[in-house]
């Protein structure tokens, strides 16, 4: 098993970084959020999980050892596979899905791309209590006031693509610019009723800010 990774930061993409160990690049799948603390040439440390498959080997990366633990866990409910775990984390943080799960919370849920009503539904039912209670909370389940300040909202979309944009080198002023590019495609996603997909919002950035 891989723990971690620790080495310098040779690249980074919309949904991926490189970083260089012992002379080997070594790819790793992390969430916006994630990429968005990453810096092309200086040292990071990622928390990784590997996922073996008969064909392949992928490797994803996390800010510390807590979301390491919780996209596994998420992927003990059936039919979640790294994929989706990664997209709930990209979402929502880890002591937010906590609550989510704790509370039962089926809108805050269905917000994560690629879960909708009758899914969430399955995983609340499923995830209840696998991931252990919200920071604040007691593990018996009574609450109090820090956690119930912390309940989830809507995505903060805006916040976590001009953190990405921003940590991949570009300006604020140009990720405000290209943030107001994008904006019309999010509010196309939540006039359907659907999370805009931070994913997609960024590659439609990175394309506007090469033009």
């Amino acid at each position: 098993m891989i723990a971690f990774v620790e080495g310098e930061v040779d690249a980074v993409a919309p949904d991926a970084a490189v970083v260089k160990v012992g002379g080997v690049g070594l790819l790793l799948h992390c969430s916006p959020g994630t990429l968005a603390q990453l810096t092309v040439g200086q040292k990071t440390r990622l928390a990784a999980s590997l996922i073996v498959r008969e064909d392949s080997l992928t490797l994803y990366g996390f800010p510390d050892d807590d979301e390491r633990t919780v996209f596994e866990l998420l992927q003990t409910a059936s039919g979640v596979g790294p994929r989706l775990a990664q997209a709930m984390l990209a979402t929502h943080r880890p002591d937010t899905l906590r609550t989510i799960f704790a509370t039962q919370d089926l809108k805050a849920l269905t917000l994560v791309p690629g879960i909708g009503p009758k899914g969430a539904q399955k995983l609340l039912i499923e995830l209840k209590g696998r991931l252990g209670a919200p920071s604040g909370v007691p593990a018996q389940g009574g609450s109090t006031g820090a956690a119930t300040t912390a309940s989830p909202g809507v995505t903060p979309w805006r916040g976590q693509l001009l953190e990405a944009l921003t940590g991949l080198g570009w300006t604020a002023r140009d990720a405000e610019a290209a943030l107001a590019e994008v904006e019309p495609v999010a509010a196309e996603s939540e006039s359907r009723g659907e999370s805009p997909q931070l994913p997609v919002l960024l590659r439609a950035a990175l394309r506007s800010l090469k033009r």
